[in-house]
Order: C-alpha cells, then sequence, then structure tokens
C-alpha cells in the first residue's frame, strides 16, 4: 500500500467532485498547483497542516483522504465509524479547551 498515492488519489477525486482545478485548490491551501499535481501523483507527500488546510477546504475529515477504495467501498460502516470518533474525539478537546478558558477568565477576574 502506498499511502502517497492513495492519498494523492483521494485529494484528486475530492477535489475533481468538488468541480476544482488544481489552480483553484493550490490557491486556496496555498501551494503551487505544481506542487498539487505532485501530491495527487503521489510523488510527493504533505505536511500535517496541509492536510488540514485541504480537508477543511473540502469538507471532509482528514481520514478520508487516507483509505483506498477498497477500505472505502469494503466496510462503509469502518470509515462511519473512523469519522464519527474524530468527530467524538475533536467535540470533547473543544469541550475541554472552551472549560479551560472561562476557568482562566473567572480566574483574571476574580484576581482583579
Amino acid at each position: 500500500m502506498d499511502v502517497k498515492k492513495i492519498f494523492g488519489s483521494n485529494l484528486r477525486q475530492y477535489r475533481k467532485k468538488n468541480h476544482l482545478t488544481q489552480e483553484a485548490l493550490a490557491e486556496a491551501i496555498g501551494v503551487t498547483s505544481k506542487h498539487l499535481g505532485l501530491i495527487e501523483n503521489g510523488s510527493t507527500f504533505v505536511s500535517a497542516e496541509l492536510i488540514e488546510k485541504a480537508s477543511a477546504f473540502l469538507g471532509i475529515s482528514p481520514a478520508t483522504l487516507f483509505y483506498s477504495d477498497e477500505e472505502i467501498s469494503g466496510s462503509d460502516s469502518f470509515l462511519g465509524t473512523v469519522n464519527r470518533v474524530i468527530d467524538e474525539e475533536m467535540a470533547e478537546a473543544l469541550k475541554n479547551i472552551r472549560h479551560k478558558i472561562r476557568e482562566n477568565l473567572k480566574a483574571e477576574s476574580s484576581g482583579k
């Protein structure tokens, strides 16, 4: 399994599904269209930051970009489970962050 090729193929698939040119997606995520072409062909890989930008712009979970066609078609319930777990963990992390911010604000206001 070549992760770079799977990632690149999925990125291309979702780009086309969203009716985007390489130039449009490249501009949106802050790379050149040449670099995006290399990513889509599986010749190079991306940083976590770029994965986050691309998945957010395309409106998909970052994990979606790492599954092969066989994994997706063979187990939609598995992919759904993975996405649900990611969503739950993100929601819990946001809840914890908000709680810590509230605690800090309370501490600052009572310390004045």
